[in-house]
């Protein structure tokens, strides 16, 4: 990475699908310096064209993008064979990240910092050049699935309760249920409603080891069941954690798995 005693500048592509955001990053490089620019991605697809295209040395990659996130293009670099040094930029809270910290890659926290963004192309420039291809696939194969866990875990969901929209961490909801064309949701702390349309929806943001889609209008946090009930044809009824302990009905389809996961 040195040249003349000196470092070369690296070249870099940054992607993320807000423009402000690339642009913001993108003036941040230019002023820290020894960062060539060569190109900017605005989604999944695009990046992955690029990266392959023009090979750079380290690539800042925005997690939360729609259709591909940076995890499924560090995936898909991985199966065409060539991981560049990727610096994950992430909106995750301080706890969220903690299992970012992976020899492999390194992470930004939005809004970009600039002595960690230095702090972060340091680690990239150390990393050029000295980690054989095969480690480096098999060290951003597990941060990719660490990231990933870790964002299923703590996905936040916004409830509405009157005018106003809570944020709430997955793991504090108990249940949420399909009632006259909207989704009523109770976490442990309150009750609202929930701005998607589906319970396929809200239950596609969730951990699908966590919760469970137990009858056709209702989604339940398996951690938050405070009892299960014996009901006819063999059949259960969950009684949750919330204050009013309610009660809901288990389909015949999800009666095995449930009998199956508890050893009923």
């Amino acid at each position: 990475m040195k040249t003349n005693g000196t470092y070369r500048a690296m070249q870099a592509i940054v992607v993320d699908d807000e423009q402000l955001a690339r642009e913001e990053l993108c003036y941040m490089l230019d002023q820290v310096g020894g960062v060539e620019v060569i190109g900017q991605a605005g989604n999944g697809l695009e990046a992955i064209g690029i990266i392959e295209r023009f090979t750079p040395e380290v690539v800042f990659l925005d997690v939360q993008m729609p259709g591909l996130n940076g995890f499924e293009v560090a995936h898909r670099l991985i199966q065409n064979g060539g991981t560049p040094n990727i610096i994950f930029v992430t909106a995750f809270d301080k706890h969220a990240i903690e299992a970012f910290e992976v020899n492999a890659v390194d992470y930004l926290l939005k809004p970009v910092d600039a002595a960690r963004l230095e702090q972060a192309l340091e680690r990239a420039r150390r990393r050029v050049g000295e980690v054989p291809l095969n480690d480096a696939q098999s060290q951003v194969e597990r941060i990719v699935q660490l990231m990933t866990d870790r964002q299923n875990k703590r996905e936040r969901v916004a409830v509405k309760v009157g005018e106003r929209f809570l944020l709430v961490q997955a793991d504090e909801i108990i249940y949420a249920s399909l009632t006259d064309d909207s989704i009523n949701i109770v976490t442990t702390q309150f009750a609202g409603t929930s701005n998607f349309r589906t319970l396929d929806e809200l239950q596609a943001r969730l951990d699908p080891g966590v919760f469970w889609r137990v009858h056709r209008s209702h989604l339940v946090n398996i951690n938050k069941v405070k009892e299960i009930v014996p009901w006819f044809s063999r059949n259960y009824i969950l009684r949750m954690k919330d204050a009013k302990a309610t009660e809901i009905p288990v389909s015949r389809a999800q009666t095995k798995r449930l009998r199956e996961y508890l050893r009923l």
